[in-house]
């Protein structure tokens, strides 16, 4: 008989009969009593067929303990029965029998002592119960868990691999210009982010300095990233003033139906007589602001509309001039929504940021960094993208 065989019927049939005996043997789990050194006397039905022998070859000839696989041995001397003598009883201890042909079935087993009037241990009565479909629903979570955890650990790698595709791997190095990015990913992990920031060179001592933020996070955040990213540069060979690639780049964005808006910050600067000069233009992106060398700090540009809405934006080309000394501040709004309880960090705090940090644009970018998270005390935060460009003439 199989333990699959033995049935919940014919044990009701039996307590419907009032047959101890057939109860006992039939009951839909196993039953055995074992001597105090754990040989075993008695064994219902049940466990006879759970453990695939025949009361002949099992009763006085078995302890309990030789009928477990290796690893069930070790734990039964090592805590099984101590637990047994000491408290007098065991619960849902997992362990696996050792099948005449060599295969394993997993059980949970309860067991308790009988003591005589002296309390000296005389028996012990164990109920064994089967445990493979709970093995098979375990290995399959853990299984499922780990393939979860490897997929997760992929989309992370697929994740930052696709938002480094869409920043530069580093400012690039220009003559009189000194440059210094930052960026902070959001903690949407495994979400790509939209922020972006670009530096290009259009002709000699001629180059466009950008930052953005596509609306929301994703693939499809990412696909408009990089639309808008490759759409700048390609129009910036086409077009000197930075409002109209801005214009170009908004008909783009509405012809691609992605239902994702855009803001960017824009500027193109020439070295020119001992100085850099251009126009800026932002569609619908936080003004950059310019520190002079004295320190000062003003926001430069006009505010535009967003792009990727409307047909018609407005947005303004607005001059620019960086004398030595002088540095010109991007940022996304990932540092103006910086929270502390219900308080931003917001345009004032910005300002002040750039103006008490060290003069040079990496102390510039990396002390607004610093600021934000240190006033933040919201464990979550949007991404951040940050370009500092400073005038090193000399």
């Amino acid at each position: 008989m199989t333990v699959e065989e033995t049935t919940f019927e014919p044990f009701l049939r039996a307590l419907r009969e009032d047959d101890p005996q057939r109860l006992y043997d039939l009951a839909p789990c196993g039953y055995l009593t074992t001597t105090a050194d754990g040989t075993i006397v008695k064994a219902n039905r049940t466990f006879l067929a759970m453990c695939g022998r025949s009361a002949d070859d099992l009763l006085d000839i078995y302890r309990f303990d030789q009928l477990l696989a290796a690893g069930g041995r070790i734990y039964h001397e090592t805590h099984f029965a101590p637990m047994l003598r000491m408290q007098g009883s065991a619960r849902e201890i997992a362990l696996e029998l050792a099948m005449p042909d060599g295969t394993r079935r997993p059980v949970l087993v309860n067991a308790v002592v009988d003591q005589d009037e002296a309390g000296v241990p005389e028996l012990v009565r164990i109920a064994v119960f089967d445990a493979s479909h709970r093995r098979a629903y375990e290995q399959e979570l853990l299984a499922a868990t780990r393939r979860a955890e490897e997929s997760d650990a992929r989309a992370r790698a697929l994740t930052a691999t696709l938002q480094q595709t869409l920043l530069p791997p580093s400012p690039p190095a220009i003559r009189g210009l000194e440059l210094a990015a930052e960026f902070l990913p959001g903690d949407e992990a495994l979400d790509v982010g939209g922020d972006f920031y670009d530096v290009f060179q259009v002709g000699t001592d001629d180059w466009v300095l950008a930052v953005g933020d596509v609306c929301g996070r994703g693939v499809e955040a990412a696909v408009v990233t990089a639309l808008a990213r490759f759409t700048i540069r390609a129009e910036a060979m086409q077009h000197d003033e930075p409002a109209a690639v801005l214009g170009v780049l908004n008909r783009v964005l509405l012809g691609y139906h992605a239902k994702r808006f855009c803001t960017v910050a824009l500027a193109r600067v020439s070295r020119r007589d001992g100085r850099w000069t251009g126009s800026v233009a932002c569609g619908g992106h936080p003004l950059p602001l310019l520190r002079s060398a004295d320190g000062t700090v003003r926001p430069v540009g006009r505010y535009g509309t967003v792009l990727g809405v409307v047909p018609d934006v407005r947005v303004h080309d607005a001059p620019l001039t960086l004398d030595a000394g002088d540095s010109l501040v991007f940022y996304t709004d990932g540092v103006l929504e910086a929270r502390r309880d219900d308080d931003f960090f917001g345009e004032d705090r910005t300002a002040e940021s750039v103006a008490r940090a060290s003069g040079t644009a990496p102390g510039i970018a990396a002390g607004l960094v610093a600021d934000v998270l240190g006033f933040k005390n919201e464990a979550r935060h949007d991404d951040l993208a940050i370009l500092v460009a400073r005038a090193v003439l000399g």
